[in-house]
């Protein structure tokens, strides 16, 4: 298992780390428009960080206040289920804090059957993000299904 610590950051303290790490994932890898990168969400969603042994950011994500989770940029040799795990985990527990009913992701179609194994059900229809096939999918948070970890505030 790697060494890795999980943060609970805010925007205001954290937005140049946060955009950093974004901005390398989203805007040079997978060149997805800044101006799409970088709404209005951003400054009232809860965010984490997940920082390797090192000291060096390598994984973010956020759950806007209506329990939307997205945003989750993973530098790209730290990508494996433990990161996503542990990214996906910990804003279900943010959600559980702010005693949310639901969560929701905007997930790429071939990412539909994945989500649908956590317990999400696809709502609406398909549409375009950036370029992108995208389905909307919620999921009550107490079926959300995947395992607890401890975050550092």
């Amino acid at each position: 298992m790697n060494e890795f610590t999980i943060e609970k950051v805010n925007w205001r303290h954290s937005k140049r780390r946060l955009k950093r790490l974004r901005d390398r994932v989203f805007v040079c890898e997978w060149r997805i428009p800044r101006q799409s990168e970088f709404d209005q969400q951003d400054p009232n969603s809860e965010h984490v960080l997940v920082v390797d042994s090192d000291g060096t950011d390598i994984a973010t994500g956020r759950i806007t206040p209506d329990g939307e989770i997205g945003r989750i940029a993973v530098i790209s040799h730290h990508r494996s289920d433990e990161i996503y795990d542990v990214l996906y985990t910990s804003l279900l527990q943010i959600a559980k804090e702010k005693e949310l009913n639901d969560v929701y992701v905007q997930c790429e179609l071939e990412g539909v059957d994945h989500f649908e194994s956590q317990g999400f059900q696809a709502i609406g229809s398909v549409f375009m993000d950036s370029g992108i096939p995208r389905q909307r999918m919620c999921c009550p948070v107490n079926d959300f299904s995947w395992s607890k970890v401890e975050l550092t505030h």
